[in-house]
């Protein structure tokens, strides 16, 4: 099953320095952090505080060539966890038939913020992302969690370009 969720904001790993996208469902109940590289954040922060860049960036050439292509993106997915890798499919529909693109999460992310189709997660995907690691990350990872679920969104203050 697919749980529908949100890009709740953007924060820096006080303790790696690496960004982490933060997705949390419509209900407010499930919260599932993403570590991604600076540039997939940079492309995520920029849309999510509508700066319009002078030539376009990669997502934005993905979707100008979806759409010249006739192709519509429908919505993507996080589809998979393995080895603390998450992975994601961009699905799309051209001519009337479905086609899933293989894509990292931070980059089908930042795509469906540039299309606005939702983001969804596989229900097994948030089950073994609590539940996944060796112990002492596991400990970690879910006491992050908590204290996601539990945020303020103005705590998470603005992600730095």
């Amino acid at each position: 099953m697919q749980i529908e969720m949100t890009i709740k904001g953007l924060m820096v790993d006080p303790i790696t320095n690496m960004p982490i996208i933060i997705l949390r469902d419509k209900d407010g109940q499930r919260v599932l952090p993403i570590w991604v590289g600076v540039f997939e954040a940079n492309a995520i922060a920029l849309q999510i505080e509508n700066v319009t860049t002078p030539r376009p960036m990669t997502h934005d050439l993905l979707k100008n060539v979806i759409a010249d292509l006739r192709g519509s993106i429908e919505k993507i997915v996080v589809s998979d966890l393995k080895d603390n890798t998450f992975f994601a499919l961009i699905h799309l529909e051209r001519n009337g038939e479905p086609v899933a693109l293989d894509a990292r999460p931070s980059d089908a992310m930042a795509l469906a913020l540039r299309v606005n189709v939702p983001i969804f997660v596989e229900e097994a995907v948030l089950e073994r992302s609590s539940a996944s690691g060796e112990e002492g990350q596991v400990d970690e990872a879910e006491r992050l969690r908590r204290w996601l679920e539990n945020v303020d969104p103005e705590e998470l203050g603005r992600y730095e370009m």
